[in-house]
């Protein structure tokens, strides 16, 4: 484990003190200068993010790649999430980052980040213009979809356990949720 340096007191914290965090096992990100610590997910959560990230390749267009948790998505210097999953255009990546918005973020709902899931991390993500964002219950389990629209995220679809649904952005894509934690 890497020792911490002190975080600055009285400012909103920016990217740059983020790099300051350890490595010990937590997820560390930012949302308008704010630090969200939350555990590592537990196997149930990992084994959602898994299996979505098996049922989004098979459509993955070219130029195109999915990443998991822990990377950083840095929509500003004071704002640097770590969706579950990520769609990404490969041109808009660095070697550290993707320094835009993704063009699918993807959520699993745990109960220390369900409030944040659904409210913060949705409205960042909308506001970056990210064109997608789902959230996945893996408890239920299911999953709802948001694209935007006209500056705003409208649900486009949901199904609970064996329903299927389709979604077309950011490529068509077929998701039953039972599939995903069985």
């Amino acid at each position: 484990m890497t020792a911490m340096t002190a975080l600055p007191r009285s400012r909103p914290l920016t990217v740059a003190d983020l790099e300051s965090t350890p490595d010990d096992g937590h997820r560390y990100e930012l949302i308008d200068g704010a630090l969200i610590v939350t555990p590592a997910p537990v196997t149930r959560h990992q084994r959602a993010s898994f299996r979505l990230g098996v049922a989004l390749l098979p459509g993955l267009p070219e130029g195109y790649e999915i990443l998991h948790a822990p990377f950083d998505v840095v929509l500003a210097q004071d704002t640097v999430l770590q969706p579950d999953v990520v769609v990404v255009r490969v041109a808009d990546l660095t070697e550290r980052n993707l320094p835009t918005a993704p063009v699918l973020a993807v959520e699993i709902l745990s109960p220390s980040t369900r409030r944040i899931d659904l409210l913060l991390k949705r409205s960042r993500l909308e506001a970056a213009g990210c064109p997608s964002y789902w959230v996945v219950d893996p408890d239920v389990p299911s999953i709802i979809a948001w694209d935007l629209r006209d500056g705003g995220y409208v649900e486009v679809g949901s199904a609970a356990q064996d329903e299927a649904v389709t979604y077309e952005l950011p490529y068509p894509v077929t998701i039953r949720p039972a599939d995903l934690i069985a």
